[in-house]
């Protein structure tokens, strides 16, 4: 592994430390995804079972001892209760700008990697490439024989970039894809229990 690394180059520790970051950044987006998912159909049970009964404070402490997204925005809305129904809305409208942000941190890291790293595999292979026909070059100038051996050597190690930048790239660009999936379905529980909380509260201040 070692041998490769030295035949691409120094683009090739490019390569190398862009491997490093997404898979720190794929690391960190899991572990924060992982903290951040609850069970969202029971907890809008909960919440829904006290909003309803006016117990509003013990949905509130729920809310804070809940970790996640979710909890932090339904919590924004409960703390308007006695507003008007636009209120409640721009409330938790104003705390998913902040939350939303937050999941899809370092996303845009991942993208990146995934779209620059083919494109260091391209630059090492056409400098590998450059550096193979300045020795067949200087051979013809020296009228020293050209062996087809050198040309396919200075070949196979230009290769080398471009096959460690894709075995990058694709990794990655799967990784980003799966977040961006995760990011959303987040996004959907998150819309789903602010308009159903919306209604209960709504709903609760006509019946007052």
């Amino acid at each position: 592994m070692w041998e490769f690394i030295i035949k691409g180059g120094p683009i090739m520790g490019l390569i190398i430390l862009c491997s490093i970051m997404a898979f720190a950044v794929f690391l960190e987006r899991m572990w924060h995804l992982r903290n951040a998912k609850i069970d969202t159909k029971k907890f809008m049970q909960e919440i829904s079972a006290k909003v309803k009964n006016n117990k509003v404070m013990e949905a509130l402490d729920m809310c804070n001892i809940t970790r996640g997204p979710i909890a932090r925005i339904l919590k924004s809305g409960i703390m308007k209760y006695d507003r008007h129904r636009h209120d409640i809305k721009e409330a938790i409208e104003n705390a998913g700008i902040h939350e939303v942000p937050l999941l899809e941190k370092n996303l845009g890291v991942l993208a990146t990697i995934a779209h620059i790293t083919p494109l260091l595999g391209l630059l090492g292979t056409v400098v590998g490439m450059l550096k193979a026909f300045q020795v067949i070059e200087e051979k013809a100038m020296s009228m020293v024989p050209v062996n087809p051996g050198d040309l396919a050597g200075g070949i196979w190690e230009a290769l080398i970039t471009t096959v460690a930048g894709l075995s990058i790239a694709i990794p990655t660009y799967v990784a980003y894809n799966y977040l961006v999936s995760r990011v959303d379905n987040f996004v959907l529980d998150m819309e789903k229990s602010a308009t159903e909380l919306v209604n209960i509260l709504s709903d609760q201040r006509e019946t007052a």
